[in-house]
């Protein structure tokens, strides 16, 4: 069930947080064994980011692991989620609300968190010090985020962390060099598109428009660094 955001006007830090647990995630995750829009446009981004060389990615609430399936040889894929349906090396099954997000003692030039944050309403700050923990010197963190100011955001009912892309982006700065943040679509009525001519503009267009993209982003992903460090 999904709620529109304005209904949620009195949600805030004195609320009670909740989190949905395996049983949940275990059919929920089956939703998105196909590739969606968003998972596509990410697969270019983390391709780019890459450059051909060999490269280690952490996929941290990896779901079916469908991201894996888009990347291409040069990079080794990771990854941890709730709910881990068929078991394989190169995936940990852990509920990282209550476990620090580590893949034993491996480090990853790229980390990437999809559609996760919105789900991790009081641990947001020690997640992100988290990922900066495991994230290598040159490293680049991947996110995305929910724009709740698209003129029509609906929340999903598991969403706990309700708050604004500059919000979202001012915390994200405390613990990382954000180099970059780009909508990852934009459509008029919300939701990733599904036309196939507005998702081809889409995939092929990440930029910021003055006015539009606060009101029409369904979602932004930020490319960041560890803080302090230059370069890539």
């Amino acid at each position: 069930m999904a709620t529109h955001v304005n209904a949620l006007a009195g949600d805030g830090p004195g609320r009670v947080v909740k989190y949905y647990k395996r049983e949940f995630w275990i059919q929920e995750n089956q939703r998105h064994i196909p590739a969606h829009y968003r998972l596509r446009k990410l697969a270019r981004v983390i391709t780019k980011v890459a450059g051909g060389r060999q490269t280690d990615l952490l996929d941290v609430g990896c779901g079916p692991a469908t991201l894996m399936k888009l990347l291409p040889d040069n990079i080794s894929y990771y990854g941890i989620d709730i709910a881990i349906h068929d078991s394989a090396p190169n995936l940990l099954e852990a509920d990282i609300v209550d476990v620090p997000i580590r893949f034993g003692r491996k480090r990853f030039q790229i980390v990437v968190a999809q559609g996760l944050f919105e789900y991790l309403g009081d641990v947001q700050s020690r997640k992100f010090a988290d990922v900066a923990g495991i994230l290598g010197r040159s490293g680049v963190f991947l996110v995305t985020f929910t724009n709740f100011g698209h003129r029509s955001a609906q929340v999903a009912e598991p969403f706990n962390n309700i708050q604004s892309i500059q919000e979202f982006s001012r915390s994200l700065a405390t613990h990382f060099k954000v180099t970059k943040s780009f909508p990852i679509s934009h459509t008029w009525r919300g939701g990733q598109p599904t036309r196939p001519l507005v998702k081809s503009a889409n995939m092929h267009c990440s930029l910021n428009i003055p006015y539009v993209s606060s009101r029409l982003a369904v979602e932004y992903g930020f490319i960041c660094s560890r803080a302090g460090v230059s370069g890539r």
